[in-house]
């Protein structure tokens, strides 16, 4: 104690407590790379108070808006699944590996981006290009509006993954190969012809402009 001199073990009785100051609470590395457009909002808690948080934007955010890379530990086994987040895997160096974000601090922002359920409230796309995983907007994303990812048509294959559906308890995740069903295709305005991805009807109306 530095009032009377001493050396104590535990507080000092004449002195009283020292008065303890705590450390300023630091964001994680995951958090602090969220760009100043977007914002997490916590959307549930749970037992043991986990929280499951969305990535919203802020405002308007254009079509072909490019994010990326994902940022997470390669793995060869995946470590830490959330039925809400994409599965991601990469080629390196001739090997097939997970990208694997058991926490904050060796992630980044991409890591909260939940799976979109359906084509209507998919807004982003996500693709490998140089063993890297990037997500790009599929459409102009509103103020207020969750951002939600699923594969690009080719990453898809590579991933072992078709369409998005939604389980009977609201639970996002892939169906097993046998209980797959159809959803609702899209639909190209000029011709007619109906494709299981947005990134194929894309493909396919660039040959339309080709054309005229």
């Amino acid at each position: 104690c530095e009032d009377c001199g001493k050396s104590l073990i535990g507080e000092c009785k004449l002195h009283g407590p020292l008065i303890r100051a705590k450390d300023r609470v630091i964001p994680s590395r995951a958090r602090l790379t969220l760009p100043h457009y977007l914002t997490l909002r916590v959307l549930e808690l749970r037992a043991g108070n986990q929280q499951i948080l969305g990535v919203f934007a802020k405002k308007v955010i254009q079509k072909r808006t490019q994010f990326g890379p994902y940022v997470g530990q390669l793995s060869t086994k995946l470590t830490c699944y959330d039925e809400s987040r994409l599965v991601l895997q990469v080629l390196k160096d001739g090997g097939k590996y997970f990208l694997d974000t058991p926490n904050e601090d060796c992630g980044n922002w991409m890591m909260f981006v939940r799976l979109a359920r359906n084509q209507e409230e998919q807004t982003l796309v996500a693709y490998q290009h140089c063993g890297e995983v990037y997500f790009t907007t599929v459409k102009p994303i509103e103020p207020h509006t969750e951002l939600k990812v699923w594969y690009a048509a080719d990453y898809a294959k590579f991933m072992e993954a078709s369409a998005v559906f939604i389980k009977e308890e609201s639970d996002v995740c892939p169906l097993p190969p046998a209980a797959k069903e159809p959803v609702d295709p899209w639909i190209c305005s000029s011709c007619g012809s109906t494709f299981e991805t947005f990134a194929l009807l894309e493909s396919h109306q660039c040959v339309h402009k080709d054309r005229v």
